[in-house]
């Protein structure tokens, strides 16, 4: 049952999704929860889960206001996540609060893995404290749309990015894409990099550019792991990515010795062919990286590669950074189908532009893939 909501929930619940995003490297594959405890107008404790294993939320924030000699009977608690309510490699989080004896817990959105669910709150209602729901709630799926993807549709949320001239072209037509953006673009991408589970690229762009696919212009206490989509198994033993890091390689060709090579150096490789020859089933990949407890999957890669993940239906958003520049005849960003009709054409909605030094990033997603995540994240009704 969701309950009304004043301009203070909102308040403090905005400060619970800042502490959140203090926390957006580091947390996978655990959802990102900011946590504020508050009494007539003051804050008691704060926090933010840390990284596996380190404590949650909830139980960082009642640490903090222990630390500050604050008992926090009586108040209230504004979680951006649903309390945990299942022994995993911390205690539940519902366990400590229920001990702290809050007269009122705020909540922006349910936590749809199966070992809570609702649970949660339900166990907080049955100890007689006041439960609000669904405050800030669209702020706080964008922040964790990976982990909430993950746990109700069993996909990660997977966004493409990409640098294009105002025309739509992604190179020269010799091939020379360095660099259409500036440096405050290339940074900014580096930043989505770093919040991403894996970065994922394809066997043309790994030829063509060897790339190292790292967070390198931001810092960050955790890189992502690296992937390619390499159906004919082409991936070079000498490629600057393969430096001691985990790479995942999804390949449509078995070859054993060179798989237990790559295995000596930290290469992981995965056989999943498709239905045409040489080609990987990019939807199993996906659930693949579900199933591994990878979140957000980042993209960049060439036309070939992005055309198909669109076209298989794998990409959810799109983050593309426009320069002030035209091209002309050159490359262009996703090889498609020819289509032979507007209506086929794959669809987006805007959600955000803005000017990142002097590009342009402008961001828009699947809408159908939205309003499912947010169907399947909805709070169950509780008595």
């Amino acid at each position: 049952m969701t309950h009304p909501y004043d301009s203070d929930d909102l308040t403090w619940m905005r400060r619970a999704l800042a502490l959140a995003q203090t926390v957006m490297y580091t947390t996978a594959p655990n959802p990102r929860v900011g946590c504020v405890i508050v009494r007539d107008g003051r804050v008691l404790g704060e926090g933010a889960t840390q990284p596996p294993g380190g404590p949650h939320a909830e139980v960082g924030a009642l640490r903090d206001a222990q630390a500050r000699g604050e008992s926090v009977a009586g108040a209230t608690v504004y979680v951006t996540l649903e309390p945990c309510s299942h022994f995993g490699r911390t205690p539940p989080c519902v366990d400590a609060l229920l001990a702290a004896r809050p007269a009122r817990v705020v909540v922006a959105l349910g936590d749809p893995n199966p070992l809570v669910n609702g649970r949660g709150l339900a166990r907080l209602r049955e100890a007689g404290i006041a439960v609000t729901t669904g405050v800030c709630r669209d702020e706080a799926l964008a922040i964790n749309a990976g982990f909430m993807s993950r746990m109700s549709r069993g996909l990660p949320w997977t966004w493409l990015k990409m640098a294009t001239s105002l025309d739509g072209r992604s190179a020269l037509h010799n091939g020379v894409s360095q660099w259409i953006t500036g440096p405050e673009a290339r940074a900014d991408g580096h930043r989505w990099r770093a919040r991403s589970c894996v970065v994922l690229t394809g066997i043309g762009t790994v030829l063509k550019d060897d790339p190292q696919l790292t967070v390198r212009s931001v810092a960050t206490p955790r890189q992502p792991r690296r992937a390619v989509v390499d159906g004919r198994f082409e991936l070079p033993e000498d490629a600057r990515l393969i430096d001691g890091g985990e790479v995942i390689v999804f390949t449509a060709r078995a070859d054993a010795a060179k798989a237990a090579r790559l295995a000596a150096r930290n290469v992981r490789v995965v056989e999943l062919p498709g239905q045409e020859p040489h080609r990987v089933d990019l939807p199993a990949m996906m659930r693949w990286f579900a199933a591994e407890q990878f979140n957000e999957v980042h993209v960049e890669a060439g036309a070939g590669l992005s055309g198909a993940l669109v076209a298989a239906g794998c990409i959810d958003e799109l983050l593309v950074y426009l320069a002030p520049m035209l091209l002309g005849e050159a490359a262009g960003l996703v090889k498609l189908p020819l289509l032979e009709r507007l209506e086929a054409a794959p669809r987006y909605e805007f959600i955000d532009a803005e000017r990142v030094g002097a590009d342009l990033r402008v961001r828009a997603r699947v809408a159908d893939h939205w309003r499912e995540l947010m169907r399947r994240v909805e709070l169950p009704t509780l008595s």
